[in-house]
């Protein structure tokens, strides 16, 4: 009976790795493309080289990635018929430098490499990389994704945080991804990059409440920048820092940011105003190998959310198409 018990845990042990999630390795391609973190490195420094937008576009990327179907490049696929992952609204958004770069990466992968790598492992080196481009910590990336066959606008909606989610809205959606409070708290300090279009925050300028049009919470000083940068009715292009005090840098001014009443999205800000959360966001604020050390962890647990592994998907030729379209 004892021998029994053990072979049936020793069964569900096995199958728990079949489904994934324990399969990703560093150095997995050790064997068959022993260049290939040299070869993505040096394509997104040349891409970095050209235009800073390639730093936060490709980050977010990779949050857009995993948080709909998991990690697996289905936001990279095209479709013809405009509704593909990346024609859902919330992903209109997404900087086109940050599809270049994974394009860009995986043509020079493939002159090497040719059928061996995943854009989806590519997409997750490209966003360490670009951390590590402006400034922020390295990590060991964990690989041995396989690319998604599925790529759907309409599997988007709900699966994204919005800009103006409270706490309780921001846990749920990040526990739907195995991912805490802390590892949330950690990776929305992304938004010391990148830029916003002003409709994305412009209801806490103008339309707060019926008590209060501006949001109190938002320093004063900075909502008179935010409303001469956005003004009403403002041209929808029209886009601004998420960090308006080290905008190309990768730091912990972020939460420096949301104590002093500077965080651009309610989603941000209610980070610090929430007791739940402030503790955390103080620490961040005062300690940035504190920051460093959770946004390592929070990434390499992103990066294991909803992967293919072994015989699931595919490993696409071109990110754009899937391999037989």
């Amino acid at each position: 009976m004892e021998v029994l018990q053990r072979g049936l845990v020793l069964l569900m042990v096995f199958m728990v790795f079949q489904r994934g999630e324990g399969q990703l390795f560093e150095n997995f391609y050790r064997g068959t493309c022993p260049n290939l973190e040299m070869i993505v490195k040096q394509v997104v420094s040349t891409k970095f080289t050209q235009t800073f937008v390639t730093i936060p576009a490709t980050l977010r990327l990779f949050f857009h990635d995993c948080f709909v179907e998991g990690c697996d490049a289905s936001v990279m696929i095209a479709s013809p018929n405009g509704d593909a992952e990346k024609d859902a609204q919330d992903n209109l958004s997404l900087a086109g430098d940050g599809f270049d770069t994974v394009i860009k990466a995986k043509q020079a992968v493939e002159v090497q490499c040719p059928g061996i790598v995943s854009c989806a492992d590519i997409l997750a080196l490209a966003a360490r990389d670009v951390v590590v481009l402006a400034g922020g910590p390295s990590w060991e990336v964990e690989l041995g994704r396989r690319d998604g066959l599925v790529s759907q606008a309409s599997k988007v909606a709900g699966n994204l945080p919005d800009p103006e989610f409270n706490l309780v809205q921001l846990n749920t959606i990040f526990a739907k991804n195995n991912l805490t409070q802390f590892d949330m708290i950690a990776l929305s300090g992304a938004h010391t990059l990148g830029f916003s279009h002003c409709n994305r925050f412009s209801n806490r300028l103008y339309s707060f409440s019926s008590s209060s049009v501006v949001d109190p919470s938002l320093d004063p000083n900075y909502a008179q920048q935010l409303m001469q940068a956005c003004p009403q009715n403002v041209d929808p292009s029209i886009a601004i820092n998420m960090d308006p005090e080290t905008p190309r840098t990768f730091d912990n001014v972020y939460y420096q940011n949301l104590v002093s009443g500077k965080g651009l999205f309610t989603s941000d800000e209610v980070l610090f105003s929430d007791p739940a959360s402030q503790p955390t966001v103080s620490d961040f604020a005062s300690n940035p190998g504190n920051f460093n050390g959770a946004f390592i962890t929070a990434m390499r647990k992103l990066g294991r959310v909803g992967v293919k592994t072994g015989n699931e998907g595919e490993i696409r030729m071109d990110c754009t198409k899937f391999k037989d379209a």
